[in-house]
């Protein structure tokens, strides 16, 4: 009797004990990341609207007049919607492939569809220079079967070239965010239609991606957002010669040109842009859960 009630109260004391600390994590577990989203985004923020503010936000008034701003916005939305829109058309089809492996070969695919992932932005436009450069790998085989090399090494710097490299490293996040959703998806109301008579295809868009449109929305939302910030990408394959946003940010701040409030200025504009598409998404995707 002893032992069993000395057992029963450690056990008591152990459940005590736990509760404290789910309470403590409840309370303060996001203190770390509260810090952390205020040092290095609420601060570097707030100094962007404090210095784009100065002489009474002029700094805006001078962007919406500047023809060479306009024209890197349009720019630079045509490329993340070009890009969002073949890294969804292809990582979507990759991610349905994914749910219908086997484990095993499922875990080899999630491993190779990670590596374009561990690269930054410059080591991927070396990559394509390399390959598809002028004097590239694959231009130089094309140029033995009676292709142009000029034409066809000239490709990759130009928009097209960057849509490529982009889609590069988003298709993988596409696949990668929708397997999870794919490989939950209930089958039994595709297989009621197709018992029903409805063909594969239209089971597949009345069915299957009704189910599946918030996270395809939200996919194609954040690669389009990601696109429309990149930088290192862009800067090693067209250098300055297309006008986006990011290498104009880039061209405000360098060759020692001091003009800080227009830069921070045109640093928000990208900001809420790509904020904007996010944003999109979401609303997106809570209105098909409604």
């Amino acid at each position: 009797m002893g032992a069993g009630r000395a057992r029963q109260v450690r056990g008591t004391q152990m459940d005590v004990s736990s509760m404290r600390e789910g309470g403590l994590v409840r309370r303060f577990g996001a203190v770390p990341a509260a810090l952390l989203l205020a040092l290095f985004f609420a601060l570097p923020l707030g100094a962007l609207v404090v210095s784009a503010g100065v002489d009474h936000g002029s700094a805006f008034m001078r962007l919406a007049q500047d023809p060479l701003v306009i024209s890197a916005f349009g720019h630079s939305l045509a490329l993340a919607l070009g890009a969002g829109t073949v890294s969804l058309a292809i990582g979507l089809p990759l991610a349905m492939v994914l749910a219908a492996q086997s484990p095993e070969r499922r875990r080899w695919l999630l491993a190779m569809l990670g590596v374009p992932l561990a690269f930054s932005g410059l080591v991927i436009a070396y990559g394509f220079i390399l390959a598809f450069g002028r004097a590239g790998f694959v231009t130089s085989l094309l140029a033995h079967i009676g292709a142009d090399p000029a034409s066809v090494g000239s490709l990759i710097y130009t928009t097209a070239g960057l849509v490529m490299a982009y889609a590069y490293y988003l298709i993988p996040r596409v696949a990668l965010m929708l397997f999870p959703a794919i490989a939950n998806l209930d089958h039994r109301p595709l297989e009621a239609a197709l018992t029903l008579g409805a063909s594969p295809l239209r089971a597949l868009i009345d069915v299957a991606l009704r189910e599946l449109w918030p996270s395809i929305a939200a996919a194609w939302c954040l690669v389009t957002s990601i696109a429309l910030g990149t930088y290192g990408t862009a800067l090693a394959l067209a250098g300055t010669q297309i006008n986006i946003l990011p290498l104009l940010m880039y061209l405000k701040l360098s060759d020692g040109q001091t003009d800080f409030p227009l830069a921070a200025a045109l640093s928000l504009v990208l900001t809420a842009s790509c904020t904007c598409v996010l944003a999109l998404g979401e609303c997106l995707a809570r209105q098909r859960r409604h």
